[in-house]
Parts: structure tokens; C-alpha cells; sequence
């Protein structure tokens, strides 16, 4: 792959880069999050430690191997995965800006799937053997992680369903409404048009078919004239007919939190 793997590389430093200070984060001007209270601002401001960037390609996490640090993304597209020995892939969900990520490997002490950039991120990062210290000092951070990792087993359910019984051109149709969605609560989309950085493989590995059905089932998807994708650039054009064409339930409502 010509990545280095694991944690091991995330030992880097990010000089010159900079960090983003929790009370300019740009996350927190969105309508879509929830506000800190000036407690839990400042707590925030000690409890993150560091600020990274990954280019496209470059791990974050490696299943298997020890996590020192969770992180929350600030920028860009993370796509989680579980490998079989032999090479076979199976992408189980993605990441974007105010997801948190690491936090099975703080709780298990090792991952159990590994983490990946899509594109070019930037990830604050936080010390797992502090996270405690945020349960105890502030139990609506801890609330907040609950929920964060309540929404992810949400949406891997609505994978489990999609990839157990969703026809394959239904899968395709889930998982590009899915991304749409979330992407616009992370103010990655501007006038119904995102960068959507997946290859037909990633498409593929997401849905559970061979890359030539994955290929086919996209055609006729493509049929229903609901969206145009172009490259890297893709734009919605009718949502609904999405999703009446593969059942999706609707999105969660209201401002959700992140930390």
C-alpha cells in the first residue's frame, strides 16, 4: 500500500500545521452540533492534546494493534474497515468532520477495525487515559460520547440491513443518501453538491458485491436521474426519489453533539 500502518505514524507531529483552538473550532459555528458551555469549553481545551493531518491513503488506526489516542475529525473523509487474511475487505462505515474515532480501541484497549483517510484530514487527537477525567468533571461530555457511539451502532445496523437485504442497486442508493446526509451536517455540501472522494472499489468493498456488479447496479441507479456524480464531484438532484426507491428511514433530527 506504501503507507506506514497503525499508530506508529501518527507519532508524527504536525509543526506546521498549527492547531485549531476548541473555542474558534469551526465545527462549533454550525446550526448541526450542539454548544459547549464555558466549563465544558474550557475543559475541552486541555482534554484535546494535539492536532494531525493524514494525506489520502494513510492509515490512522490499524484492528489489532494497541490505540493510545481517539480522535475527533476536523476536516475531510475517514472510511473504517475489517480485513479477512486473505486481503478481502469489507468497509463498514465512514467518518466525517465532528465523528469521533479511536474510541473502540480506548475502550478495548486494541481496535477492532482499522481507520483510514479518504482524503486529505485533519484530526484533533486526545489522550484515552484522560477520558475518564471527562466522565468525572463532566458528565454532558460523557453524554455526548454515549450518544456518539449509540448513532454509530445506529448506522452500522442500517448497514447490517442494507448489505443482509437491500438488493444491490438498493445498497448503492442507501449508502449514497447515507454519505449526502451526513456530509451536509458536516457543512460539506454547498448548493446540493459534495466532493464525494470514493472509487467504484470503495463503492464495492462498501456494499458487498464484486466491483463488475457494483459497476452494473450503479448504471441503473444512475437511471433514476436522482443525483449526478462526476469524478470526484457529486450533486443531489431529488433525495426523496432515493429514498422511497430503497426504503431509508430519515435522518436524525436536531443539533447532535461532538467533542
Amino acid at each position: 500500500m506504501g503507507h506506514r500502518r497503525g499508530e506508529v505514524a501518527n507519532e508524527e507531529a504536525t509543526s506546521g500545521w498549527g492547531t485549531t483552538p476548541c473555542s474558534t473550532c469551526p465545527l462549533r459555528a454550525s446550526k448541526h452540533y450542539r454548544k459547549f458551555s464555558p466549563g465544558e469549553l474550557k475543559f475541552m481545551e486541555t482534554f484535546k492534546i494535539d492536532e494531525r493531518r493524514r494525506e489520502t491513503g494513510q492509515t490512522i488506526l490499524t484492528e489489532g494493534e494497541s490505540a493510545n489516542h481517539m480522535y475527533t475529525v476536523l476536516s475531510g473523509w475517514v472510511m473504517k474497515y475489517k480485513s479477512l487474511e486473505d486481503g478481502r475487505r469489507q468497509i463498514i462505515n465512514y467518518a466525517f468532520p465532528g465523528d469521533l474515532v479511536g474510541l473502540q480501541g480506548a475502550a478495548f484497549g486494541k481496535m477492532q477495525h482499522s481507520v483510514e483517510a479518504l482524503s486529505p484530514v485533519t484530526l484533533c487527537v486526545f489522550d484515552r487515559k484522560k477520558l475518564w477525567s471527562l466522565y468525572e468533571a463532566h458528565p454532558g461530555l460523557g453524554f455526548d460520547i454515549t450518544w456518539l457511539a449509540a448513532h454509530e451502532k445506529s448506522i452500522l445496523a442500517d448497514f447490517l440491513v442494507t448489505v443482509g437485504q437491500r438488493t444491490a442497486s438498493e445498497r448503492i442508493a442507501f449508502v449514497l443518501v447515507n454519505l449526502f446526509r451526513r456530509a451536509q451536517v458536516s457543512g460539506m455540501v454547498k448548493r446540493g453538491t459534495m466532493e464525494l472522494p470514493l472509487t467504484q472499489d470503495h463503492l464495492a468493498d462498501t456494499i458487498g458485491f464484486s466491483l463488475v456488479h457494483t459497476n452494473r447496479s450503479l448504471s441503473r441507479v444512475r437511471r433514476l436521474n436522482a443525483f449526478e456524480w462526476h469524478g470526484a464531484s457529486f450533486t443531489m438532484l431529488d433525495e426523496d426519489v432515493l429514498v422511497e426507491f430503497a426504503s431509508i428511514p430519515p435522518a436524525v433530527a436536531g443539533p447532535r453533539p461532538f467533542i
